[in-house]
Formats: C-alpha cells, structure tokens, sequence
C-alpha cells in the first residue's frame, strides 16, 4: 500500500509524462478499475479494453484532478471509478446503440423471497457472474442503478433512453437475475422454483 506522498510522486511523475510513474500508478489501480470494468462487461477482453482506454483518460486529466477527501487514494479511486464507468458507458453506446429500447411492464418483476437466501449466501463472484450472464443493456442498467446508484433520470441522459425505459429494463434485469438465482437455488438443493 502506498502513502499519500507516494501516490502524489506518482501523479506528478505522470502528468510529466514519465512512463515509470504512468506504469507504477497503471499497476497500483489496475485491479480496482478492471473490478469496476468486469461488471459492465461479459467478457475479461472487454473489460482490459475498457480499462485501457479509461486509463487513456485518466492520464490525459490527471493535472485536473483534486482530493476531495485527506485520504489521497480514496479520492482517487473515486475519480478514477467515475472515469471508468463513463468509459463503459461510452463502449455500451458504441457497440449496442440499437439494443436500448427494450420495454416492458416493470409491475411484473418482484424478488421473491427464497431468492434472497440464496442471495444472502452467495459470494461477490457468484453475483457478479451472473450480472455478467445479463444482456449488455440490462447490464448497464443494473449496475449504474443498484451498483453505482445512479438515478433513472441520470441513466436515461446518459444512455439516451427514456426514464420508463431504463425502469423497464432494470425490471427485466431483476427479473432475469431472479430466475438464475431460482436456477441455481433448484440445482444446488433440488428444491422446485415456484
């Protein structure tokens, strides 16, 4: 773990332009965007692409950055998920332009209540496969509402979809991940889904 002086060194070698500060601070956060990154993404190819071209970013604004709090790395690490769920926006756009308008009757989709002890034992891994097993545009969706709590207003701009939409489609993603869940739950203990 880096010190706060350490951390600054390395931005200060970076917005310089020395590559042994960029490849030290793309070493150090790597893992934590690529964490971020995997949850917009099926695949880990993706995802490094999404990283990678955040990474573009981030340096390309790095001089702009500001702690917000004393804690200079948790400050960065929130502008840094900023930088990388906006970049994986941007690639969402890019490569499903014309996959938003799925509607549906978001009164139909509720969490049953076996579902969430299933839930309730399931690691962080488990759960982020089975976002990842979700369609592209209910991905988004569910991770910029429940994940990074991003308000249907702010997801409608951002996409540029309609507000019912993107409350449709986080209904279906919910849906969706209910039925995995109720899946998983009747294959790991032969219980019928109801």
């Amino acid at each position: 773990m880096l010190t706060s002086q350490e951390i600054e060194l390395i931005i200060t070698d970076c917005i310089n332009n020395h590559r042994e500060g960029q490849k030290k601070f793309y070493t150090y956060f790597y893992s934590y965007a690529m964490a971020v990154c995997m949850r917009y993404t099926h695949t880990e190819d993706d995802a490094m692409e999404i990283v990678n071209d955040g990474f573009l970013k981030v340096f390309r604004e790095l001089a702009q950055f500001k702690p917000r709090y004393e804690d200079v790395e948790a400050s960065l690490k929130g502008w840094i998920k900023r930088i990388m769920v906006n970049t994986a926006i941007d690639h969402f756009r890019k490569n499903h332009r014309f996959q938003l308008n799925v509607s549906i009757d978001e009164n139909k989709f509720h969490w049953a209540d076996e579902a969430e002890t299933t839930l309730d034992k399931m690691s962080y891994e488990e759960i982020i496969k089975l976002v990842q097993l979700l369609s592209p545009v209910y991905r988004t969706v569910f991770n910029l509402y429940v994940i990074d709590g991003f308000k249907h207003e702010e997801i409608a701009k951002k996409l540029n979809i309609s507000v019912g939409t993107s409350k449709s489609n986080l209904a279906k993603a919910k849906g969706n991940i209910q039925k995995m869940i109720l899946q998983r739950q009747q294959s790991l203990y032969g219980q019928t889904a109801i």
